[in-house]
C-alpha cells in the first residue's frame, strides 16, 4: 500500500512564495487523497504491493486503468514536485548540471525561457519538466497527471501548474509563479541526484 510522505520542510518553509495554507491543502488534501485513491484501486491486485513507479507503469496507456494511473501518477509527480523545492533553492546551479544546461540549451536565461514558456502553455492543469533522454537535456509539459516516467524519461525537476498549486498565493498569475519557483525555491541539488542517479 501506498503511504502519503511527509514534506521535505514545514508547511511554511517556503514562505512567502508559497504560504503555509497552500501546502496545507496542496499536500494535506490534494496529495492525500491521491494516495487514498490509488489505495483503494489497487486492494486485493496483483499491484497491492508494488512499488509506486510500477504501479504508474503497469497502468500508463491501459484505458482500464485511466483511474488508477490519474491517482498513482499524481502521487508520483506530488512527491517529486515537493522535492523539486527547497527553503534555500532559487538561482542557477552549479557544477555538472549547469554544464549540462549551457550546453543542451545554450544558457540558463535559454533554459528558464523554455521552462517558463512549457509551464505557462500547458493549457489547463498539468506540470513542466525537465528532463534527460536519449542524453540530452530537455524541457517538456505533461497534462493533467501525466509523467515523464511513463514515457521513458528521466525526470529531474518540475513544476505544478495546476490550479490548485499556486492560486491562493498567486490567482491568476501563473508566469509570476513559476518565475518565483525559479528564482527562490528550485532545487538543484535534488536534479542534479536525479542526473546522476
Amino acid at each position: 500500500m501506498l503511504e502519503l510522505p511527509a514534506l521535505p520542510y514545514a508547511e511554511n518553509a517556503l514562505d512567502p512564495h508559497i504560504s503555509a495554507r497552500t501546502l496545507e491543502f496542496h499536500h494535506g488534501k490534494h496529495h492525500a487523497t491521491y494516495v487514498t485513491n490509488a489505495n483503494n484501486m489497487i486492494k486485493d491486485t496483483d499491484l497491492a504491493d508494488k512499488s509506486l513507479e510500477d504501479i504508474v507503469r503497469a497502468a500508463a496507456g491501459d484505458a482500464e486503468k485511466a483511474g488508477l494511473f490519474n491517482n498513482a501518477a499524481q502521487v508520483w509527480n506530488h512527491t517529486f514536485f515537493w522535492n523539486s523545492m527547497s527553503p534555500a533553492g532559487g538561482g542557477a546551479p552549479s557544477g555538472d548540471l549547469a554544464g549540462r544546461i549551457d550546453a543542451d540549451f545554450g544558457s540558463y536565461d535559454a533554459f528558464c525561457e523554455a521552462f517558463i514558456q512549457a509551464a505557462v502553455t500547458q493549457f489547463g492543469s498539468g506540470w513542466a519538466w525537465l528532463i534527460e533522454e536519449n542524453g540530452k537535456l530537455a524541457v517538456t509539459k505533461t497534462a493533467n497527471a501525466d509523467t515523464p516516467l511513463a514515457h521513458g524519461q528521466k525526470a529531474l525537476l518540475t513544476v505544478d501548474v495546476w490550479e490548485h498549486a499556486y492560486y491562493l498565493d498567486w490567482q491568476n498569475r501563473r508566469p509570476d509563479f513559476v518565475k518565483c519557483y525559479l528564482d527562490n525555491l528550485v532545487n538543484w541539488e535534488f536534479a542534479e541526484s536525479n542526473l546522476a542517479g
